[in-house]
């Protein structure tokens, strides 16, 4: 693994476990997960199938903050529709 690699990874676990403290159900469980599939994976050493499994992170990453996003949207949107009930 490259030093670009390395310092990729650790940046996607740390996003992964920051991004865990908001998910809905089970936040401590989601940082487990993060960390075993991580740990599964430590032995990997092909450069392309690292490459795969960093997309494949940074699609998770990309997936929790759109559900982040409607989760706020819909939160935000049942606020406004109470503000206009009599």
């Amino acid at each position: 693994m490259s030093i670009s690699q390395r310092s990729r990874v650790i940046q996607l676990y740390k996003t992964l476990i920051h991004l865990g403290r908001d998910y809905p159900q089970n936040p401590r469980g989601f940082q487990a997960n993060v960390h075993r599939v991580f740990m599964k994976n430590r032995d990997v050493r092909e450069e392309h199938t690292i490459e795969a499994l960093i997309a494949q992170g940074q699609y998770v990453v990309k997936e929790l903050e759109a559900l982040y996003m409607l989760k706020k949207y819909r939160t935000l949107k049942r606020r406004y529709d109470r503000s206009l009930d009599p």
